[in-house]
């Protein structure tokens, strides 16, 4: 973030940050559905749900009906709303390094408020999220095999273009808007205790655990055990560089979590939990063969906390889940849906 953009909006993000997004947005993006899951739906051999005396209940935070197809837009449409207001989007529009998801979000806010946009992709980014970023528009350039390299030379384009640039997750804005989303699922579910949020870089934990802080909810943090960005920060107590390898890197790939994300962790009432990838892949098919429901492997990341083994309450451990008490009311998170569904349609079996 520039010097001017600090002097502007800040770096720190506050609960008056995501309620100015609130308003801000409102109107420009699509409100969330929320849908309650029947105890014995989507985990295998066991109720997702538990069996204690008051079984918890689980609802789906479905947002990837989001425009884009992922919460992105939220931080986008905040990020971009926010620098029209204060005259600050220049003639040669905005410019953002992307997995995917946040530069589709940015070339369509940037088509919303008539402005160009210079997306920076890494190699691994799905063909689709591709294709559908073209559709809005948009200047893609594949740099580098992963988002690191990506970021560099949008950063140095930002430079020599005057381009506005937005990134992906590390921006009080971005995370403000990120954190819209918390607001709506807490207003649609009374009584709700638990937020569950896969985590990359930490843009939509931050924004979600900020406003969950507010309103009494705990968050739970959930990330591929060999992309543990957050939970590795928290370790030792501040950002730190981790090697990355997932089948959800294209969207949870980034090797450090934000300043931003680890405040938050710290701040509030936080668990993080670290999944491996063939839980998050379990999860991701159990809601297409229950619910024919295609997600991305990073909005599984988050249901497979709760499909995982279970583990006591405590400290994350690699392959663990999360727990829930009797009676608890939880939300998942369920981010994203620009996916090749292709692999998720098994064959029929043979007469």
């Amino acid at each position: 973030m520039g010097d001017r953009d600090t002097d502007l909006f800040g770096n720190d993000l506050t609960y008056d940050d995501i309620k100015a997004a609130t308003e801000r947005t409102a109107g420009r993006i699509r409100p969330v559905t929320v849908a309650p899951v029947a105890p014995g739906a989507i985990r295998e051999g066991r109720p997702l749900g538990g069996r204690g005396e008051q079984p918890y209940e689980v609802w789906f935070a479905l947002e990837f009906m989001q425009y884009t197809g992922s919460f992105k837009a939220r931080g986008a449409q905040n990020f971009i709303q926010a620098h029209r207001e204060a005259g600050t989007l220049p003639d040669a529009g905005v410019t953002i390094a992307s997995g995917g998801n946040a530069g589709l979000a940015c070339a369509w806010a940037a088509q919303q408020q008539g402005v160009r946009a210079t997306v920076f992709l890494p190699s691994v980014a799905p063909a689709v999220k591709i294709a559908k970023l073209r559709g809005y528009g948009a200047d893609v350039r594949i740099v580098g095999a992963e988002y690191a390299e990506a970021l560099e030379a949008c950063e140095e384009f930002a430079v020599s273009s005057g381009a506005l640039a937005a990134h992906a997750y590390d921006h009080p804005l971005i995370a403000a808007g990120a954190g819209t989303l918390l607001e709506e699922i807490h207003a649609r579910i009374p009584g709700l205790d638990t937020v569950v949020v896969s985590v990359g870089g930490g843009g939509l934990f931050a924004g979600v655990a900020t406003a969950a802080r507010h309103h009494k909810v705990r968050t739970v943090a959930v990330e591929p055990e060999n992309c543990r960005a957050l939970n590795a920060a928290l370790e030792a107590g501040r950002p730190v560089d981790v090697p990355v390898d997932s089948i959800a890197i294209d969207a949870l790939g980034a090797r450090r979590a934000t300043t931003l994300a680890l405040h938050a962790a710290r701040e509030n009432d936080v668990r993080s939990v670290l999944v491996p990838d063939g839980e998050i892949a379990r999860a991701r098919q159990a809601l297409w063969d229950h619910r024919r429901v295609a997600v991305e492997h990073a909005a599984a990341t988050a249901l497979a906390a709760l499909t995982a083994p279970d583990l006591p309450d405590g400290p994350a451990e690699p392959g663990g889940g999360y727990r829930p008490r009797d009676g608890e009311r939880i939300a998942v998170v369920l981010c994203g849906a620009n996916t090749d569904p292709g692999d998720l349609v098994r064959p029929a079996p043979e007469n």
